[in-house]
Formats: structure tokens, C-alpha cells, sequence
């Protein structure tokens, strides 16, 4: 069965998050104690609940503990033209949130020994560059330290997934160096574009198939897919982005496509434009989900223990994303990011398009599992993160 043809099935699963019950109460004093600012009621539940009443946040917040919801809010309207509020279980666009499960995939084969983190472009693919395919290595590629120049689809609308797919193996072929592979850092969706072609190619199967099948399945993340426009438009759980215009107004970017952020000086593109995500991002999940992602890695389902720890070790220094809190050290990993604050690892990833952000992250020394989605650009979307940081770290 290929991704695509989960449509249906995307549609008729049930709206209950199939997490388990929240955890009981614990003593005030007590190591399990859930920190006051976490509690209904807390700081951090009433900054959201501000925000959203000033019209500053629509989406779906969710804070578990050893797969246990803590907080759970949603806020707004999923599809205003149809009357669908947000939901504890609405289908997001994940946009660069993404990019860790193309990091997996890419561990994935490597433990199976079909790749080696030293192999480089040209040892898994073809009509590259010389200087890129004999230069550039997994490695440089995962850690955003290719030197890629970037690409741009010029706000072309793309029709289908074989129109996608061809467009962008093609124009990742046309990318050149603009510093020394492994010399410096910079943010890369074209390289992680390249990571979904070699993934596709050393596991005979299409990248969005081998993601589905390799971890989603395994996850149990059953709302979780590549989603294609039509299914945007057709499945009633997928929380439509509002794109924030000039004038200060909100339209839908899926039913109007020549929409583009002027948030952030124009962060984030429509990616309903784009048909289909891909190995850059794109692909769509729940908060429940994510916390299911979260176990299934703690717990070995997805890889061994070795590589887990290989894949979320932190591989060179990185700088916050833009906006980003100043707090902690940022390390880049092998797809997410791995923060050091107050004395914690966290695994983390967020993604921004128009009229969308998003972050997950995963408290590794503790049990704790933090999710936001909003189908809202958010200029100061970092402090919202910060908030939840400040509610579960107690600083």
C-alpha cells in the first residue's frame, strides 16, 4: 500500500487520542510531583489561554509524562469556512518539524548497515556537481554543514507527487558550494531534500513509503502521513494555516494559494503549494502522536539503543534558530536539535510556514514529552517554547 492511499483511512479514524488516562496526583513534595506551572490553571496554561483570547495563538498545546497527558489545550478554528475548532487530536503541517524523521530514516540504514555517514552524495546518486557529489557527505548533510547554496521553487504550485518529486531531484542537481563542506553551518532544507532521494534510493522505495512503513507504523502514529493538497482540503481533521497578511488580516493558505506570509519578513512559504512534504519536511502528525514517536524512541522500536544515542548526541555547537531563546547551548544532531538548559538534554525540532508553526521536544533526562502546533504564523513563537521550557524546567 503506498502512502498516498491512506487517505481514507487518515479520515475514518476515531477523534479519541488513544493516550492513557491522565497520570494520578501525586504529594506536592513528592520527585513526581507535576510542577505548579504545568497544572491546569498554571502559568503556563493560563499564557496560552491569554494568548488565544488576544487572538495570538490557534492550535493544539499537549504536555505528557511517561505517555500520560499533563496539560492538554486547543484553541481556534481548524477550518473557519467550515466551523471545525482545533482539537486535541487536529492533523498539523509539521513543515521543518519534520526533518528529524528523514534524520531517522537515514540512521535507519545506516544501522542496517545500507549507508555510511562518510559516503558521499555521488556514492548514492547521480547528474550532481563533481565538487558536490565527491564533497559533500551524509554527515555534512544531516548536520546542515553541505556549504549547499539554496533553491527556490519561485512560488510555483505543483500538481501532483510525481511533478514534486522530479522538481526536486532536479533542482537539487543544479545547487553548488557556497563554503567548504564541514566548514561552517548553515540551516539547509536543500540538503535534507538530498538526504530524502538517497533514502528513497538505497531502500528501493519511496521516501514518504519508507517513512510510513519504518516509523510511523512502528510508532503507532496512525494520524501521521505525507499528506497531498487534496487530502488537506478533504480531510476535515487537518487544521487549515492562516496566513497573516499586510492589512492584519488571516486567509486560508490551502484554498488561497497566492497567499505568503509577511511574518518574520516573509518566514515561512505556503506548503500547500508544494503538493506533497518531503525529505526537507512536510509531513503532517498530531500531539498525540508525537508523544508516541517520543516513546517508541525511548523504548527501542525504532532504533537500537547505540544509534538512538548517536542520533540525538549532539555533533557540533549551533546558534538558536532565528528568534530563538539565548538560553542553554544548542547542539545540532543527526536531524534534531539537542538543547542544554538548565542541567537537561532536550530533543527538539520546530518548523514554521505561512499562516503555521510548530515544536516538539523530548525532556530526555526526565519522562516528560512537550508538543505545540498552531495553524497561526507567530512572529515571537519562541517565547511560547520559552514558556514551556520556564513551566517544566521551574527557572
Amino acid at each position: 500500500m503506498t502512502t498516498f492511499s491512506r487517505r481514507a483511512a487518515l479520515s475514518a479514524v476515531p477523534l479519541a487520542t488513544g493516550l492513557l488516562a491522565a497520570p494520578p496526583a501525586a504529594a506536592a513534595g513528592s520527585s513526581t510531583a507535576v510542577p505548579a506551572a504545568l497544572r491546569p490553571g498554571g502559568a503556563y496554561d493560563r499564557y496560552l489561554a491569554q494568548r488565544a483570547a488576544e487572538d495570538r495563538f490557534s492550535g493544539t498545546v499537549l504536555v505528557a509524562r511517561g505517555g500520560r497527558p499533563v496539560l492538554v489545550r486547543s484553541y481556534g478554528m481548524a477550518d473557519q469556512e467550515h466551523g471545525v475548532p482545533n482539537r486535541d487530536d487536529t492533523i498539523f503541517n509539521l513543515a521543518s518539524g519534520a526533518k528529524p524523521f528523514t534524520g531517522l530514516a537515514v540512521v535507519q540504514l545506516a544501522e542496517q548497515g545500507k549507508l555510511r555517514f562518510h559516503n558521499k552524495i555521488g556514492d548514492h546518486l547521480d547528474g550532481f556537481p563533481a565538487e558536490v557529489a565527491t564533497r559533500v557527505s551524509v554527515h555534512h548533510l544531516l548536520t546542515h554543514t553541505g556549504g549547499l547554496t539554496s533553491a527556490t521553487s519561485e512560488g510555483r504550485i505543483f500538481t501532483s507527487v510525481e511533478e514534486r518529486t522530479e522538481y526536486l531531484a532536479r533542482s537539487t542537481r543544479e545547487l553548488s558550494l557556497r563554503f567548504v563542506p564541514g566548514s561552517d553551518k548553515a540551516y539547509s532544507s536543500e540538503g535534507y531534500e538530498i538526504l530524502g532521494e538517497i533514502v528513497a534510493t538505497v531502500s528501493g522505495q519511496p521516501f514518504q513509503d519508507y517513512v510510513r512503513q519504518h516509523i510511523f507504523e512502528p510508532a503507532g502514529m496512525r494520524d501521521s502521513a505525507y499528506c497531498t493538497r487534496a487530502d488537506w482540503l478533504a480531510n476535515v481533521r487537518i487544521a487549515h494555516p492562516y496566513v497573516y497578511l499586510q492589512d492584519g488580516s488571516r486567509v486560508d493558505g490551502v484554498r488561497d494559494l497566492s497567499a505568503g506570509s509577511t511574518v518574520n519578513g516573509g518566514f515561512g512559504s505556503n506548503a500547500a503549494r508544494a503538493f506533497v512534504g518531503s525529505g526537507g519536511g512536510g509531513a503532517f502528525s498530531t500531539a498525540p502522536d508525537l508523544v508516541r514517536f517520543a516513546l517508541a524512541l525511548r523504548d527501542g522500536r525504532l532504533l537500537g539503543h547505540a544509534y538512538r544515542d548517536l542520533y540525538t548526541g549532539g555533533k557540533i555547537s549551533s546558534p538558536p534558530m532565528r528568534g530563538g531563546a539565548p538560553r542553554g547551548e544548542t547542539f545540532q544532531a543527526y536531524g534534531p536539535l539537542v538543547g542544554l538548559v538548565e542541567g537537561q538534554r532536550i530533543v527538539n525540532h520546530g518548523g514554521g510556514i505561512a499562516g503555521g508553526n510548530t515544536n516538539w521536544s523530548i525532556y530526555l533526562d526526565t519522562d516528560w514529552v512537550a508538543v505545540i502546533l498552531s495553524n497561526y504564523d507567530l512572529p515571537d513563537f519562541p517565547d511560547v517554547i520559552e514558556q514551556e521550557r520556564q513551566a517544566l524546567l521551574g527557572y
